[in-house]
């Protein structure tokens, strides 16, 4: 969460958190959540080329140019401590332990549906 408003600004962050709903590639590139979409057929030659031409320049070059960029770019440490605390007392709660439990007896992490859909399964749970 300390990252996400930083990608794609604050409204989307909090739609993306606050709804819990899947993005496909398109909209994640859209977003800012991802570099770029690409069809699967292209994936593999994409990201071959660009590893090839990033492993051709100097290697201190490459170092420098990403700790500046995450200097610039990238929450302190801190911040990502206390999202996580964060994260794992909101999971603690009664209401969030009750649907973790609902979620596995609908058949979290074992049922393929569930693990695919899970915002939709999310949703659709009672208090």
């Amino acid at each position: 969460m300390a990252r996400l408003p930083r990608l794609m600004k604050r409204g989307r962050a909090l739609e993306v958190l606050l709804t819990g709903n899947d993005i496909d590639g398109d909209l994640a590139e859209r977003y800012g959540y991802v570099n770029r979409a690409l069809p699967d057929a292209a994936l593999d030659a994409f990201v071959d080329t660009m590893a090839r031409r990033i492993a051709r320049f100097d290697k201190q070059s490459i170092t420098d140019i990403k700790r500046l960029v995450d200097a610039s770019s990238l929450p302190p440490n801190e911040a990502i401590a206390a999202e996580w605390d964060g994260f794992i007392g909101s999971v603690k709660r009664p209401a969030a332990q009750q649907r973790i439990k609902q979620l596995m007896e609908l058949g979290l992490q074992k049922n393929a549906d569930i693990e695919k859909r899970l915002a939709y399964h999310t949703g659709t749970l009672g208090d």
